[in-house]
């Protein structure tokens, strides 16, 4: 099954993406295929925030690991909302999830 996500660049377009659950693929991942400008420099370790986003709707989502949380810690631009896109697994509840990617350092 794909799910749709919604992502507004830096420009302000909105971009929606269709996504499949069954790939193990990660947010960040996700908007790299449409060729959006996340960088992912670390490869979705979580040491980067290069592909640090806010999340702007209400999905529940998996709670920040210690090790996104510490990335967060030392980023810029960081909102209560903020995430990182290589922390956030594709999976059915996604489905109609709203994004904004933040501002480059």
């Amino acid at each position: 099954m794909d799910v749709k996500i919604n992502v507004t660049d830096r420009e302000g377009n909105l971009h929606v993406l269709e996504a499949p659950t069954d790939m193990a693929l990660n947010l960040m991942e996700v908007c790299k295929m449409y060729e959006l400008p996340v960088l992912g420099t670390c490869g979705g370790m979580a040491l980067c925030a290069s592909c640090h986003c806010y999340v702007t709707s209400n999905h529940q989502l998996n709670e920040p690991t210690e090790d996104e949380i510490n990335m967060l810690d030392s980023a810029f631009f960081v909102e209560k909302n903020s995430r990182l896109g290589c922390q956030l697994k594709i999976s059915d509840e996604m489905d109609g999830l709203c994004v904004t990617l933040a501002p480059e350092s």
